[in-house]
């Protein structure tokens, strides 16, 4: 099985749990464990409780997943201030 085998869902996190697993509820109702990818832990990505996230699963087991990416919205506030 080839790296690029795997099934890509969105999901919400629901909980957080130890050893940074995470309980994810699927876009289609499943809910899956998920741990956060080596890139970002890495990068020392934060991953918390409400964040909607992509989440990478092999066909093999329907049960895990790989929390790859993390969407977050930016608001009006969140913008960096220019340079006068």
């Amino acid at each position: 099985m080839a790296k690029d085998d795997v099934i890509v869902f969105s999901g919400v996190v629901e909980d957080k749990l130890p050893n940074t697993m995470f309980r994810v509820k699927l876009e289609n109702g499943h809910e899956i464990l998920a741990t956060v990818c080596g890139k970002m832990r890495k990068a020392r990505i934060w991953v918390n409780v409400g964040e909607h996230v992509r989440v990478e699963m092999t066909p093999y087991d329907l049960d895990k997943g790989r929390i790859t990416f993390v969407e977050r919205s930016r608001s009006a506030g969140d913008s960096y201030p220019e340079d006068n």
